[in-house]
């Protein structure tokens, strides 16, 4: 079979972007963005990627000349539809463990123009005893500090900064990596001058990512070649939708025009305050992640779209999105009831074969930050019990019941079936405990069980027994999953009106 190097001609640009990650996300959501800008617009520009780890795909993506396949598929207008496109965006990759000269060599480079990352959420992070004669520094700002110094040392003092758009998954992403950045300066004495130089010629901003990416699809990589005509390695798959929220504290439109996606009819926001697109995806994509899985998964469902398809917990699904979550939240209704939809359609994708056991990793945390919002907001708003939120956390409680704590795991029990129950170990041998000292098939143990859960102000930020008729609701929806089971249960609740 032919390669995908035998089909396809490397494309000489400009390398105007440099890329720490080499990823499956980066390679899906980054570098096909450009590649479309490429073709649709002037931009005219290539993504130089820095493997940021010892360990990684730089020699394959080298191999390939960083040519490689993306196929996004999902459901556009109620078809199912699979979109293929030879990259071309990638020009090469360093590895900096290996190539650190040429590492630094390209902070001299006059075409470049923008930096971006996804290193992961720990990526953003200090490290103690990284140096600046490191080859390389251990931590990633510590890597992008020495690049940093090397291009104001190889230039006048004005001018020649860069434009940072990190993809890492935590708040304010660019202003975290601004701190450490001048952290590190300050550490390594790199004077005032360097600080201010990064401070006044570099651009941080914040970036919101959103689009599910699948990566390589092994089971069916043979297949997928077949039908291309080509063998490639580095295969990466994705879900159709995408969405990029850039915000700058500087001018808006001057990076719009720097950076021409938008002009590309890509779905890209450029803004000076992105706090209502996160807030939407926070409590509307992932929130409602959080608020069915647990219950999904005690009801017999083993995918995301699985559970669209049941009419049961769709049922469950909708009201907690729709009368709850949205219901709670402030700004423009109809951008948020889109989103919502466009989120369903998404949960509905049958590519992305997304295990609900694999959403349920921590799920004590994720209740506090995507969901525990919506119910304190519809609690002020509406001064009730929003319902479905509160059967989702009696399904978080019932779901806790293991014992068996290893590796940050514990074993759950329900329905004569095991499961992995995984979180920090403190959370973990709470509910062990919890369940060693009562038993949840007396109702006055569950009254306990629920009361301490909520109870638990270190977990949630507050005590949630003090929400009026919050604890009485919760118990009500626990007394009806251990009594009659979850399939009854969660039937009842949602057909409780008809």
């Amino acid at each position: 079979m032919k390669t995908i190097n035998d089909v396809t001609k490397t494309v000489s640009r400009k390398e105007s972007i440099l890329q720490f990650g080499e990823g499956n996300f980066l390679r899906a959501f980054v570098d096909w963005q450009v590649d479309v800008a490429n073709e649709k617009t002037d931009f005219n520009s290539n993504v130089v990627i820095v493997q940021p780890l010892a360990n990684g795909l730089s020699k394959m993506i080298n191999d390939q000349k960083g040519l490689y396949t993306t196929i996004t598929r999902g459901i556009r207008d109620n078809e199912v539809v699979e979109d293929y496109r030879k990259i071309t965006s990638v020009s090469r990759c360093i590895n900096v463990y290996d190539e650190f000269d040429k590492y630094m060599e390209l902070s001299k480079s006059e075409d470049l123009k923008f930096v971006v990352s996804n290193t992961t959420e720990s990526g953003i992070s200090y490290l103690e005893n990284c140096k600046l004669d490191d080859a390389p520094a251990a931590s990633f700002p510590a890597k992008v500090t020495q690049f940093l110094f090397s291009r104001y040392n190889s230039f006048d003092k004005k001018g020649h900064g860069l434009t940072f758009i990190p993809c890492e998954l935590i708040d304010k992403n660019g202003d975290n990596l601004k701190a450490i950045i001048l952290q590190y300066a300050k550490e390594w004495n790199l004077g005032d001058d360097f600080i201010s130089w990064v401070k006044e010629e570099c651009t941080f901003t914040n970036s919101l990512v959103d689009r599910i990416v699948t990566g390589y699809p092994r089971n069916e990589a043979d297949k997928i070649c077949e039908k291309i005509g080509y063998k490639d390695n580095l295969l990466d798959t994705a879900e159709l939708f995408h969405l990029w929220v850039i915000e700058t504290d500087k001018d808006v439109n001057t990076l719009k025009e720097a950076l021409p996606l938008e002009k590309a009819g890509l779905n890209v926001v450029f803004t000076d305050d992105m706090s209502f697109y996160r807030t939407r995806k926070v409590r509307i994509l992932n929130g409602t992640h959080t608020l069915m899985v647990l219950a999904a998964h005690l009801y017999g469902i083993t995918t995301v779209d699985e559970a669209l398809n049941d009419e049961t917990v769709y049922k469950f699904i909708k009201e907690g999105l729709f009368d709850e979550i949205i219901e709670s939240m402030d700004g423009d209704k109809e951008m948020l009831l889109d989103y919502a939809s466009d989120v369903l359609t998404r949960f509905k994708n049958p590519f992305l074969n997304h295990q609900v056991l694999a959403i349920s990793l921590n799920s004590t945390s994720k209740f506090k930050t995507r969901d525990l919002p919506s119910l304190l907001s519809y609690v002020e708003k509406n001064k009730k019990i929003p319902q479905a939120l509160s059967f989702s956390i009696a399904s978080l409680i019932r779901f806790y019941k293991g014992s068996g704590i290893e590796n940050r795991s514990m074993k759950g029990f329900y329905n004569d079936s095991e499961y992995l129950i995984k979180d920090d170990e403190s959370v973990l041998e709470f509910f062990e405990t919890l369940y060693k000292e009562n038993d949840e098939a007396n109702a006055d143990s569950r009254k306990i069980i629920v009361n301490k859960v909520l109870s638990n102000s270190k977990w949630w930020g507050l005590d949630l027994t003090q929400i009026d008729s919050l604890e009485e609701s919760v118990v009500k929806h626990f007394d009806a999953i251990c009594e009659k089971g979850m399939k009854t249960a969660l039937s009842e609740f949602v057909n409780r009106n008809n």
